[in-house]
């Protein structure tokens, strides 16, 4: 794939996030998968990069996806959802493509359950945003946005 110089972000969504909207809407609002998509790319485009979005309910597409990144992309976004805590193939594979990816969770992991406190992830991450809602996510495009310079 030819490059160009506009840096190409990847969102990436896990398990039950296709359900938003509907799942748990105290904890993780209203908006659904297909807003918070727009507002990604929307704010992307703002600060002049192009955003793929993606979303799989299965840790082995979440990883294939990742792995697109080695070739494909400059930057990870990832809502990796319950896979957060515990999937060492995606804090793997999020390791072996080397490209700068950012943590998202809707809501303050820190100041829930006991067991979603630890992110296996979070090590091979550049950062883990948490607990703004769907502004988490835009936080991260900015972030990403510095990382991918």
């Amino acid at each position: 794939m030819e490059r160009t110089s506009v840096k190409k972000i990847l969102a990436i969504h896990g398990p039950n996030l296709d359900l938003l909207g509907k799942r748990e809407p105290q904890i993780y609002g209203y908006e659904t998968l297909a807003d918070i998509n727009e507002r990604i790319c929307g704010e992307a485009k703002k600060l002049g990069m192009a955003c793929d979005t993606f979303q799989s309910n299965y840790e082995g597409a979440l990883v294939e996806k990742i792995h697109e990144a080695l070739t494909d992309y400059d930057g990870i976004l990832l809502n990796a959802g319950a896979y957060t805590h515990y999937s060492y193939a995606i804090r793997d594979a999020i390791a072996a493509v080397k490209k700068p990816c950012v943590e998202v969770h809707l809501s303050n992991i820190h100041a829930r359950e006991e067991f979603r406190h630890t992110s296996v992830i979070a090590p091979v991450c550049a950062g883990q945003i948490a607990g703004f809602g769907s502004y988490s996510y835009i936080l991260a495009v900015h972030a990403l946005s510095e990382l991918c310079k």
